[in-house]
C-alpha cells in the first residue's frame, strides 16, 4: 500500500472480543478482502478498546492472536493493505488523549453505548469506557481516511469523529481528513436463531442462537436445523414470519439469489429441507475460512511477523498525523 496511490482509502478497526459470528461475517467481514480491489485498506485489531472490561491476560493475548488469524483467513492481504494490532501503535494513545481534551463532556455523556455498557458492567464503569470514542477518533483520524465502513451500532462514534475532526481543523486548519461512512453495496443483517427479533450476537446465553466462524459442520446443521421458524411451512418471505426472513437472507447472503428465486426453488418442500440446505451452504462458505484460520493459528511465529510489519507500515502514516496535529498545538514535537 502506497501513499502515493490515487484510490480512496478505508480504515476498518475489530475488537478481539472472542468469537466472531456468522453475523459477523456477512455483515461485515465478507465483504472486507473485496474492497482490497477498489481501496487502500487499513485494517487494525482494536485491542486498546478492549480492556474497558476486566481480561484475563491468558485469554486476551490469545484473542489477539486469533483475531489476526482469523482476518489473514478471511482473505486479508498483507501485501496488499495493511493489517496492524492497535496496541502496538503508540500514536493510538497518544492522539486518544490529545482529542479528549478537544471533546466536550456533554457530547461524550450522550454516547448511547456508553450509556448502554455503563449498565450492563455498573460494577467497572470506568474513564476508558467514558473517553471510547475518543480513541476511536484518533484510530480513525491517525491514518486520514476517505471512508469508515460503519454498522449501526457505531454510527454515533464515526459522527463524534467527524465533529472532533470539523473542531481541530477549525481552530488549526487542515489537519485531519473527515471521513465519510462507508456503507456496502452487499451486507446481511444476520438475526439469531432462536429470537429472530434480536441480531445474532455471541454474548447470547443461548448458544443455538449463534453460529461462531469457526464453529465445526457438525455445530452449524445442528444450530440451522434447530432454528426457529413457524407454523405456516412454506419457504417465502412475509410480515409475520421473521425466522424464515432470516434465514431467507443468510441463503441469499451466500448464493446471491433473490428472494423470490429461493422461494421457487424451495416450492412444495418444508422447512426442514430448506434450514439443511441453509446449513450445508453455511459450512460450505466457512469450511474454507476455517482451514486457512487453522495454518495462521498454528504459526505464532509468523502471525507475530505480519503484525508487526504491519505496525510499522501503519506507524508510518499514524506518526505523520500525530506529529503535524502536535507541532499545531504548539508542542516542541
Amino acid at each position: 500500500m502506497s501513499e502515493t496511490t490515487n484510490q480512496k482509502r478505508v480504515l476498518s478497526c475489530i475488537q478481539p472480543s472472542g468469537m466472531l459470528t456468522l453475523g459477523n461475517y456477512l455483515g461485515a467481514l465478507k465483504n472486507w478482502p473485496k474492497m482490497q480491489d477498489d481501496f487502500d485498506c487499513i485494517y487494525a485489531v482494536a485491542d486498546l478498546h478492549a480492556i474497558t472490561v476486566r481480561q484475563e491476560p491468558a485469554k486476551f493475548r490469545q484473542q489477539i492472536y486469533s483475531t489476526c488469524a482469523l482476518l489473514l483467513a478471511i482473505g486479508l492481504d498483507p501485501e496488499r493493505s495493511i493489517l496492524f494490532v492497535q496496541s502496538n501503535v503508540a500514536a493510538h494513545a497518544q492522539l486518544g488523549w490529545v482529542l479528549g481534551c478537544y471533546t466536550q463532556f456533554g457530547e461524550l455523556s450522550r454516547m448511547t453505548q456508553f450509556k448502554d455498557k455503563a449498565a450492563k458492567h455498573a460494577d467497572n464503569v470506568n474513564l476508558g469506557l467514558f473517553a471510547y470514542p475518543t480513541l476511536m477518533a484518533a484510530d480513525i483520524l491517525l491514518y486520514r481516511p476517505d471512508f469508515v465502513p460503519v454498522g449501526a451500532d457505531q454510527k454515533q462514534h464515526l459522527e463524534i469523529a467527524r465533529d472532533i475532526a470539523l473542531r481541530f481543523n477549525h481552530i488549526y486548519g487542515d489537519v485531519f481528513t473527515v471521513p465519510e461512512p462507508y456503507i456496502p453495496k452487499a451486507g446481511a443483517r444476520i438475526m439469531s436463531l432462536q429470537d429472530p427479533s434480536k441480531k445474532m450476537s455471541k454474548s447470547d446465553e443461548n448458544p443455538n442462537a449463534w453460529v461462531a466462524i469457526l464453529d465445526s459442520p457438525d455445530d452449524i446443521m445442528r444450530k440451522f436445523k434447530r432454528a426457529v421458524t413457524d407454523s405456516d411451512a412454506k419457504v417465502c418471505v412475509g410480515a409475520d414470519k421473521p425466522g424464515i426472513n432470516n434465514l431467507i437472507g443468510i441463503y441469499s447472503a451466500l448464493t446471491g439469489r433473490t428472494d423470490e428465486q429461493i422461494a421457487a426453488e424451495f416450492e412444495g418442500q418444508g422447512y426442514g429441507v430448506f434450514k439443511q440446505r441453509v446449513g450445508e451452504a453455511v459450512i460450505e462458505e466457512l469450511r474454507p475460512v476455517r482451514e486457512r484460520y487453522e495454518t495462521y493459528i498454528a504459526d505464532k511465529g509468523e502471525l507475530e511477523a505480519i503484525y508487526r510489519a504491519g505496525a510499522q507500515k501503519a506507524a508510518k502514516f499514524a506518526d505523520r498525523t500525530l506529529g503535524k496535529a502536535m507541532r499545531k498545538i504548539g508542542f516542541a514535537f
